[in-house]
């Protein structure tokens, strides 16, 4: 079992910044890709950005150019560095790692952007 622990999530205004970061319980390096999705209020969880084992990224539109994706393997992490955040930004992130045709998720972590 795989356990992914996200944090660095909060409140800020919109214009700030934000870095969230998730921890896995094993090494990332195995994983197809990671990736973290959000879910806002009465909003379907829809894919922010994706990581594949050779560090190609993927983004949704709406946070192109904004939004960074990396990863340290050596550290088991995944990062997510977002600017310019947006009010439209608020959402529960979530970790996601796929192996194969398993997804393992984390619990998520609040992100808050005020006008």
């Amino acid at each position: 079992q795989v356990q992914l622990v996200e944090s660095g999530g909060g409140l800020v205004q919109a214009g700030g910044s934000l870095r969230l970061s998730c921890s896995a319980s094993r090494m990332i390096f195995n994983f197809n890709s990671m990736a973290w999705y959000r879910q806002a209020p009465g909003k379907q969880r829809e894919l922010v950005a994706s990581i594949t084992t050779g560090v190609n990224t993927k983004y949704a539109d709406s946070v192109k150019g904004r939004f960074t994706i990396s990863k340290d393997n050596a550290k088991n992490t995944v990062y997510l560095q977002m600017n310019s955040l947006k009010p439209e930004d608020t959402a529960v992130y979530y970790c996601n790692a796929k192996e194969i045709s398993t997804n393992y998720w984390g619990r998520g972590t609040q992100v808050t952007v005020s006008s």
